[in-house]
C-alpha cells in the first residue's frame, strides 16, 4: 500500500476514475471532506460502490474513513459501509483504548447484520497529543487493528506547531513509528496538502520510508506517482538484501551467528530486514516469486 488516494464520499463522479487509477489503495471519506448535510447521502453512495462488481474487481485496498466515534454519524456510517468489499475502516481522532474496543464491537455487529464473512480491520488516525501518547496501547487494544496513520493538521495546528518544519515532522513520525513497532502494526504517513510542491511531498515521503512507514497518503492523483517512486526498494538495496540472505544461509550452515557482508557486521535483525526488502520487491514485481 505505497499510495492511498483520498476520495470524498460526496463526489461519486470521481469513483470510477479512482477505481481505474494507479493508486494501491482508495480511502473514501465520510468525515472532513463531506459537508454535514450530505453525510447520509455520502454513506449511501460509498456503500453502494463497495458492493459493486467494479470495486471488487479493482484489486485495490478499499478503505472508508468514517466519522469519529463520538459523533452522531459513526454507527450509521459503519452499518452502511461494512461489507465484503471493505478492507479497512479508518477511525479518525482515536484517543483511547476504550474507543478502539468500541469501534471493533461496532464492526463485529455490522458484520453480523450484513452477513460479512471476512473481518474488516481498523486503521487508527493519530491526530492529537493524547492519541500520540496512547498510540501503542490503542494499537494493541484489539486484534482488528492493522495500522496507525498520522494526521498532522489536527495534531499540529491547535498547538501552533509549524507543519513544514522538518524537525517537528520527524519527531512526530518517529514517535508514532515506535508505537506501531511496539504493537507490530504498520505505520502510514499523513497527507501533504500543497499539491503544487512535488519536492516537498517527495522529501516527506523519503523521510517516512527511512523510518519504516508503509506508504504515504495522496490528496491528488498527481501525488500517486511520487509515492510509488519513493516506496519501492532501490536496486542497490535489493542487491544488498540478496547478498545478506545468501550470506545468512552460509553462516547458518557453518553455525555462525554474526558475520560480515560488504564490510559491515550482520546478524539476525539485519537478516530479517533483508528478507522484508526482498518480500516487498517480489510483491512489486521487482524480483521473481519464490
Amino acid at each position: 500500500m505505497r499510495s492511498k488516494l483520498f476520495v470524498p464520499g460526496s463526489r461519486p463522479e470521481l469513483f470510477t476514475k479512482a477505481l481505474s487509477g494507479p493508486a494501491d489503495a482508495l480511502s473514501f471519506d465520510l468525515e472532513d471532506a463531506v459537508a454535514e448535510e450530505r453525510k447520509a447521502e455520502a454513506r449511501s453512495l460509498i456503500g453502494e460502490l463497495l458492493r459493486s462488481p467494479a470495486a471488487q474487481a479493482s484489486g485495490k485496498t478499499l478503505i472508508v474513513r468514517v466519522n469519529a466515534i463520538d459523533t452522531a454519524h459513526f454507527e450509521a456510517d459503519v452499518a452502511a459501509v461494512v461489507c465484503e468489499g471493505l478492507h479497512l475502516l479508518n477511525l479518525p481522532k482515536a484517543e483511547s483504548v476504550e474507543q478502539v474496543r468500541a469501534a471493533a464491537a461496532a464492526l463485529e455487529a455490522a458484520e453480523r447484520a450484513n452477513g460479512v464473512s471476512r473481518p474488516v480491520r481498523l486503521m487508527l488516525n493519530v491526530e492529537s497529543p493524547r492519541g500520540l501518547r496512547e498510540a501503542a496501547a490503542m494499537a494493541q487494544a484489539h486484534a482488528r487493528v492493522a495500522g496507525l496513520q498520522l494526521g498532522f493538521g489536527d495534531l499540529f495546528e491547535p498547538l501552533g506547531i509549524a507543519r513544514r518544519d522538518t524537525a517537528n515532522v520527524h519527531a512526530a513520525m518517529f514517535a508514532m513509528r515506535m508505537a506501531a513497532g511496539e504493537a507490530n502494526v504498520f505505520a502510514y504517513d499523513a497527507a501533504f496538502a500543497d499539491v503544487q510542491d512535488a519536492p516537498g511531498y517527495l522529501a516527506e515521503a523519503e523521510m517516512a520510508r527511512r523510518l519504516g512507514y508503509l506508504g504515504k497518503s495522496c490528496i491528488h492523483p498527481s501525488q500517486i506517482a511520487l509515492a510509488h517512486q519513493v516506496f519501492r526498494p532501490p536496486q542497490a538495496e535489493i542487491e544488498r538484501a540478496l547478498r545478506i540472505v545468501e550470506a545468512a544461509r552460509d553462516a547458518q550452515a557453518r553455525g555462525v551467528g554474526a558475520y560480515m557482508v560488504d564490510g559491515r557486521m550482520v546478524d539476525g535483525p539485519f537478516v530479517r530486514g533483508a528478507e522484508a526488502v526482498l518480500a516487498d520487491a517480489r510483491r512489486l514485481g521487482l524480483l521473481p516469486q519464490g
